[in-house]
């Protein structure tokens, strides 16, 4: 199968993102409460400035934005970076927001206290090359000493076992139940993976199917090591969801 759009990925999927939470403001807050801990306990109470530069849908920007940080939020996806501005104001806080790729971020050198790049977002980028462009511009917008926050899947097991399906996750919503699931077809390196994100909603006694591809690669956390050890950040630590209480593990390391 081919590497698929990233950005046409979530302009599909920007409309429906929030179908796959059962309760989406219950997880901006919880994930806003571990996020914002492990930026408290690096960098002290805040509020601080904050790029969000994978921000999708804001959930995890609207969350900070919520909390008191002062979030930017950046997204390959112009449909869902919008998105993101229009459900903050909705809850009556302001979140600017600019269609963007890490890897050439619109923003003045050390803009930033905090520059988070959050669900698995970073493996879409399938190659070294574009993993070390994102990271030194991630490390060129935050300021000295300043703290990156990186959430990616639990890939160390997932490279060693190479599923090729998600277990069904059923939300309810107002018009019914929405069962979202995922089809993973490796790719012959043994690393990167096309996905399939089947997304099924009630229609008229039946169900109408939403199929969404897009390509990762399966970075495990000794390769991430490396490639922001590369990029000039230390301070590396690795949050395990069972220690850190995220549902993807959390890498933290400062400019």
């Amino acid at each position: 199968m081919s590497e698929f759009s990233v950005r046409k990925f979530y302009d599909e999927l920007a409309d429906d993102y929030h179908l796959m939470f059962r309760d989406w403001d219950a997880s901006m807050a919880y994930q806003a409460e571990v996020l914002g801990g492990l930026i408290r306990t690096s960098l002290g109470t805040g509020p601080h400035t904050v790029l969000d530069c994978s921000c999708g849908i804001g959930t995890q920007a609207i969350g900070l934005t919520l909390a008191g940080h002062q979030v930017v939020g950046s997204d390959l996806s112009p449909v869902a970076a919008a998105r993101a501005a229009a459900e903050a104001s909705v809850r009556g806080r302001r979140l600017p927001t600019v269609a963007a790729d890490m890897r050439q971020l619109p923003f003045r050198e050390a803009s930033f206290d905090v520059v988070v790049c959050a669900d698995n977002s970073l493996p879409h980028l399938l190659s070294a090359q574009d993993i070390r462009a994102a990271l030194l511009d991630m490390r060129r917008v935050l300021r000295d000493d300043g703290l990156l926050l990186i959430t990616v899947r639990a890939y160390d097991e997932t490279i060693r076992t190479r599923p090729t399906s998600t277990p069904p996750q059923v939300s309810e919503t107002p018009d019914g139940q929405v069962i979202t699931f995922q089809l993973w077809h490796w790719h012959e390196d043994g690393e990167r993976y096309d996905l399939e994100h089947f997304q099924l909603t009630p229609a008229e006694n039946t169900w109408q199917v939403r199929v969404r591809r897009s390509t990762y690669w399966a970075l495990t956390s000794v390769q991430l090591t490396d490639f922001v050890t590369e990029a000039g950040f230390t301070h590396i630590t690795w949050h395990s969801p069972a220690a850190g209480g995220y549902y993807q593990p959390v890498l933290t390391c400062r400019g």
